[in-house]
Formats: C-alpha cells, sequence, structure tokens
C-alpha cells in the first residue's frame, strides 16, 4: 500500500479586532496580496482602521461587504 502525503495549504483567517462597521473592502477572491496590504478598513467612532494582511497569499474568501457590521473575533477574510 502506498502512502500519499496529504498536502493542505496553510490558510489564515484574518479577524477583526475590533467592532465597527465595514466602510471599504480593497480585496477580492483570486487577489494576490503581500503581507502588511490593506485587506478592508473599517470605521468606529469616526476613525479609520485598516485591516492589514498578516501574510502573503491568495484571498480564497472576503466575509464582509461595505456597510456590514463586524463584532470582535468576527472573520474578515480567508487567505491561502
Amino acid at each position: 500500500m502506498i502512502h500519499m502525503p496529504v498536502v493542505c495549504p496553510l490558510v489564515t483567517e484574518v479577524k477583526a479586532e475590533i467592532t465597527a462597521n465595514v466602510w471599504q473592502v480593497h480585496v477580492e477572491v483570486g487577489q494576490s496580496v503581500a503581507e502588511g496590504d490593506t485587506l478592508a478598513i473599517l470605521e468606529s467612532m469616526k476613525m479609520e482602521i485598516p485591516v492589514e494582511s498578516p501574510v502573503a497569499g491568495t484571498v480564497a474568501d472576503v466575509k464582509v461587504k461595505p456597510e456590514d457590521q463586524v463584532q470582535e473575533g468576527d472573520v474578515i477574510a480567508v487567505i491561502e
């Protein structure tokens, strides 16, 4: 019997650090991003809070759209 290794891509969930409204989304599924690229901008108490990619990779999923409200810990995007 031959055992083939299963290779799973590393997946990073980018989460909201605060409760806020989504003001802008700067990425779409399939887009390549570098570490530090802005994925979205949140707005809370009239302040703009950029959400940056912690890793380089490809956007696998975007979980928010402008005018959504997110809670602390909600997933904003998934990077592979």
